[in-house]
């Protein structure tokens, strides 16, 4: 399995993930799978079809918002809606799972869910550095 990473307890992030690791994301009970890289960005990567069905044989539900460079707003409420809506944990993968987390974190402060400091907090427990993108 990947190299999941907890943001919350109902949010996690992960590089890329392989459709075989479908099964294990659902047996460790998350219930959204949320790819947030675009399909082609890399000659080795699975396509979004293939992790999808992959997915959904595990009986996971599979969102593709791919995300390229910084994200756009259309994104960030996408995201924020699919994680607000999921009965049970996600987790969203991307090349390093730095878009998944800024994507989500722009979310919550948008939304007023998280202070700065605490998104900043959350990233930095996951390994990643979320104040430049939350200034």
């Amino acid at each position: 399995m990947a190299d999941i990473r907890p943001v919350t307890e109902d949010f996690a992030v992960a590089p890329q993930l392989a459709p075989s690791d479908m099964a294990e994301a659902a047996a460790r009970g998350f219930r959204l799978v949320i790819n947030n890289r675009p399909d082609g960005e890399a000659p080795d990567q699975p396509a979004s079809a293939e992790m999808a069905r992959a997915a959904h044989e595990a009986g996971l539900d599979y969102l593709h918002i791919p995300v390229v460079g910084g994200p756009q707003a259309a994104q960030v409420e996408a995201v924020r809606q699919a994680v607000g809506s999921v009965d049970g944990p996600v987790l969203a993968f991307c090349r390093s799972g730095t878009r998944c987390i800024v994507t989500w974190a722009i979310g919550q402060a948008i939304a007023g869910e998280r202070t700065r400091e605490e998104l900043i907090r959350l990233g930095r427990d996951a390994g990643y550095d979320l104040s430049a993108v939350l200034g």
